[in-house]
């Protein structure tokens, strides 16, 4: 996949970065939801209407856009997003949790999937990686807004599966198709 989404990017021009990442990104959402579909489970995308209440009433409705729905008996079970990298994108997932359910006064389960978290640094003929996950902003989120119910990486880093709160918290994909996945629409 890492493959997939490196190529994709270097065959459109230098001055279309941001049109590249937009389709790869659009790419690996469809990719991610088509799995799921063919292992028998129904999801959707797009915006989901949610009752507000305000002293127990229902006030207003509010729409809440998300990237995964995984649905069961036509209700919501579990609310996932799904990005090529966490860069610039970790805050909102966290926040969508902790809305999502104050909103709702639920506690649907709201997971996340990301490619990997690397970039490419240095310049033309001297190319390498830097990692782009924030550690510190993940474990922060963990620790005192509210823990995220399941963080997957098809390309996880080493420091994932090494570091004291991220190592219980953050799986590769296949954890997320074996098992996780199914114990949401239970």
């Amino acid at each position: 996949m890492v493959l997939f989404q490196g190529k994709g990017q270097d065959a459109l021009p230098a001055n279309q970065s941001n049109t590249a990442r937009k389709i790869n990104g659009d790419l690996f959402e469809r990719f991610i939801r088509l799995i799921i579909e063919r292992c028998g489970l129904e999801v959707t995308e797009g915006t989901i209407r949610i009752p507000v209440k305000v002293d127990g009433h229902e006030a207003f409705k509010m729409n809440y856009q998300h990237d995964l729905n995984l649905i069961k008996d036509g209700e919501v079970m579990a609310i996932g997003s799904v990005k090529t990298s966490s860069k610039d994108r970790l805050d909102k997932v966290f926040i969508d949790k902790f809305l999502y359910n104050r909103l709702t006064e639920k506690a649907t389960p709201h997971f996340a999937i990301f490619l990997n978290d690397v970039q490419r640094k240095g310049q033309e003929g001297k190319y390498g990686i830097s990692a782009t996950f924030l550690p510190g902003h993940f474990k922060g989120y963990t620790v005192k807004l509210n823990p995220l119910d399941g963080v997957y990486y098809c390309d996880i880093r080493p420091n994932m599966i090494s570091e004291p709160i991220l190592k219980d918290h953050i799986k590769t994909f296949d954890h997320f198709l074996f098992s996780d996945m199914w114990d949401f629409v239970k």
